[in-house]
């Protein structure tokens, strides 16, 4: 198992979490990310800026200011930013590749209600929906 560390690692998984990254990351998200943290992180993804706006129920212009003036984000922001990057690397560790499962979040999902999963990242419990979806999509249950 590979440990890993929020703020030195580009790729963190749910497989490779135990309980003392656990606690590593509630005081990282208690500490706020820097945005060189949230960049890093999100240029592993394929979302836009916009994208990030939208999951973070944040507007574009206040994740630029916070990109100029090296502002680092509040709890609930570290902590929706390190959800979607985890839900992210658990969907490519799945589906095996990162161009499978970007056309896995852009494509209306039958059991989803047929909604782009992409489409239900902006709150808890869509990404809890979809680490769900994924886990089903692991194991071979389809719905």
């Amino acid at each position: 198992m590979v440990k890993t560390m929020v703020l030195t690692d580009k790729h963190i998984s749910y497989s490779a979490i135990d309980d003392k990254d656990v606690m590593q990351f509630i005081k990282a998200v208690r500490n706020g990310f820097p945005f060189t943290v949230f960049a890093r992180l999100a240029k592993n993804t394929p979302f836009s800026l916009g994208e990030w706006s939208s999951f973070l129920n944040m507007s574009e212009r206040t994740l630029q200011r916070h990109k100029q003036e090296k502002k680092a984000f509040d709890p609930i922001y570290s902590e929706k930013i390190l959800q979607v990057t985890l839900l992210y690397n658990l969907g490519v560790d799945v589906f095996g590749n990162k161009e499978k499962f970007d056309n896995w979040l852009e494509t209306p999902n039958i059991a989803l209600g047929r909604v782009k999963p992409k489409d239900l990242m902006d709150n808890s419990f869509g990404i809890g929906l979809l680490k769900d979806e994924l886990t089903r999509i692991e194991h071979g249950v389809l719905a």
